[in-house]
């Protein structure tokens, strides 16, 4: 698990990225290649999570229809969850952390490059895992917040929990062994002279999310665990019958569940961040500021939990810090909206599809935001919670936060990745869809929740009088589908016959733009010097800078062998868990003999060619 921070850059090697036949895309431990298989992958689920999604709206258009069964709401409601929050949103800023991240640090790949490449398998194969349950008739039906003691036997006796409790298991590996990766590569491996204040305002939040991804990550871990036991060995860890107690699952569960919101939602503050300054020309408005409110964002994310447990019956002191908290982290949110709209300010600004993106995140999610700023106070809450009013603000953050900022990220840097625009016609129709389908889809939801329909159930009756809101929303949710096929096609098209693109197409002035677009495997020929936080918008830097990364270098940088292993041994490591649904305990031990078996002939493997 060597470091390719330690490589020379004089010694000749043939790379084996420069194949391009499948077996060279399973065995790549290129942080590029990796990236685009999360997309595509991530891309992929978006569209079963879709199709979901309308499934659930088409049931809904109108009251007591039955259209769907019940069983079958209950699954779709779940897995559409499961499937948008740890299948789309996390893997899909996870790509661009990939990609982006060692470019703009002036590296040459991640840390541990097997260990990225381990990290996408065990993604892509639990994900496999979750949606497999489909096909034996055990999707997951119990939410995605997965409640006690509807989780417990008594009450979910099939296999429907045990899928979701150890496919999100399965995922859980793949998300800390990414954050480990992040944190030692943007720690050690930034180029001569780039101090963490000159640093992309998207690095900075891709540290902080890995960050947030390995606290975060075990916390639910640990709550997966117990009921596990409870569901196959009979502890009592969730069921008051025993002495165990419901609430604990609801403490561990939102522990992480709240730090999970800014692990979405903070990759998007860093996109906009750096996209905004390139399309207004000018440097982004107080830059330390935006670095240390995110930050803060990330630190006080773990004291705000409880307020999704305000109906649970804490008592007045613990609901009163809850309260403080959840106001008080509305602060440095608001502090970056405020940075980022005085950065346009004045600013030469360029609407590109990117920069029409940047400005819808930032009118939906202040929209979102000061929604959650209501379910800051108890009394509003214990009205609203539990109802469709939690969707739409849920919703406003998370898709018009998280997912309109890495599409924002998308249509800026896939010309780094390609060497070809994104069609700005086919963008700005994609822009559009996605803001008229998202506000008609969600915005009603406010009203049907304030007149009191519930979440999560399977029909509603003709005397709730949201027959209106419930048939726009579902009008709506196909309008955003249509947006999701026209932003498919693009990439597709472009990908294929895009108009090319220069190295630097935007004049942007952070170090991924220095390089040829696509990059090199080995990105950089020679490590630049960085003086600056923004050096290629000063003249004589950027001609420093391009001397270096522009050349065609003598010889060609040694970089890390192509492996099997990984594939393998998260292969192992996903029967291991899937084992673990047996509940008998030799089998479970077993099923661990293979993830020993790999990850000895992982130490054993060399990760450079022989002689180095």
């Amino acid at each position: 698990m060597s470091s390719v921070g330690t490589v020379t850059p004089d010694v000749h090697h043939t790379s084996h990225e420069e194949d391009t036949g499948l077996w060279s895309w399973i065995t790549t431990v290129d942080h590029k290649r990796i990236a685009i298989m999360y997309f595509v992958t991530a891309t992929v689920f978006f569209f079963v999570g879709g199709f979901e999604a309308l499934l659930i709206r088409i049931q809904l258009m109108n009251p007591e229809q039955n259209l769907i069964s019940p069983e079958l709401y209950n699954q779709l409601f779940t897995m559409h969850g499961t499937t948008m929050i740890f299948l789309v949103a996390m893997p899909m800023a996870v790509a661009f952390f990939n990609y982006v991240v060692p470019l703009q640090i002036g590296a040459r790949d991640v840390a541990f490059p097997r260990l990225n490449a381990l990290s996408y398998w065990i993604f892509l194969f639990g994900g496999i895992y979750l949606n497999a349950s489909f096909f034996v008739g055990a999707a997951p039906n119990a939410s995605w917040v997965g409640y006690a003691t509807l989780t417990l036997p008594e009450f979910s006796p099939g296999r429907n929990v045990d899928f979701w409790f150890i496919g999100l298991s399965i995922l859980g590996v793949a998300s800390i062994v990414g954050g480990v990766n992040f944190i030692t590569t943007i720690i050690n491996m930034r180029a001569p002279g780039m101090k963490m204040m000159r640093m992309p305002l998207f690095t900075w939040m891709t540290l902080v999310t890995s960050f947030l991804l390995i606290t975060a990550i075990p916390v639910i871990g640990v709550a997966l665990v117990f009921l596990g036991f409870d569901r196959l060995f009979g502890t009592v860890f969730f069921n008051p019958a025993g002495g165990g107690d419901p609430v604990l699952w609801q403490h561990l569960f939102w522990i992480f569940g709240h730090p999970e919101v800014y692990i979405l939602i903070l990759p998007a503050f860093g996109v906009i961040s750096d996209v905004i300054p390139a399309f207004s020309k000018k440097p982004l408005f107080g830059y330390p500021i935006v670095v240390y409110a995110g930050i803060l964002i990330g630190f006080i994310g773990w004291g705000v939990w409880s307020h999704h447990m305000f109906t649970v019956g804490l008592g007045p002191i613990a609901d009163s810090f809850f309260v403080a908290a959840t106001m008080i982290i509305a602060i440095p949110t608001g502090v970056k909206i405020f940075n980022w709209i005085a950065t346009m300010w004045g600013g030469s600004l360029q609407f590109t599809t990117a920069m029409l993106f940047c400005v819808g995140l930032v009118a939906v999610f202040t929209v979102g935001g000061l929604s959650g700023i209501m379910h800051a106070s108890a009394p509003v809450n214990l009205q609203q919670h539990d109802s469709y009013f939690v969707v739409a603000h849920f919703h406003y953050v998370i898709v018009g936060g998280a997912m309109m900022g890495l599409w924002a990220g998308l249509y800026y840097w896939f010309p780094k990745v390609c060497g070809r625009y994104l069609d700005e016609t086919l963008g700005k129709w994609h822009f559009w869809t996605t803001m008229i389908g998202f506000n008609l889809t969600f915005f009603p939801m406010h009203f049907s929740g304030l007149f009191g329909m519930p979440r999560r159930i399977f029909t509603y009756s003709a005397d709730l009088n949201v027959d209106i809101y419930n048939q726009l929303s579902t009008v709506g949710a196909f309008i955003f589908g249509l947006s999701a096929i026209i932003m498919t096609w693009n990439l597709i098209r472009s990908w294929r016959s895009g108009e090319p693109a220069p190295a630097n197409p935007w004049g942007a002035p952070h170090l991924e733009w220095s390089i040829p677009s696509p990059p090199h495997h080995y990105n950089f020929p020679g490590i630049p010097e960085v003086r600056s936080r923004e050096p290629l918008w000063d003249p004589k830097e950027r001609a420093d800078i391009e001397a270096v990364t522009m050349a065609e270098p003598e010889r060609e940088p040694i970089m890390p062998n192509p492996s099997w292993v990984p594939i393998c041994l998260a292969a192992a490591i996903t029967l291991a868990w899937a084992l673990v649904m047996t509940g008998v305990w030799w089998i479970i031990i077993l099923g661990m003999l293979p993830v020993l078996f790999f990850t000895f002939l992982w130490a054993f493997e060399p990760a450079f060619p022989e002689g180095h």
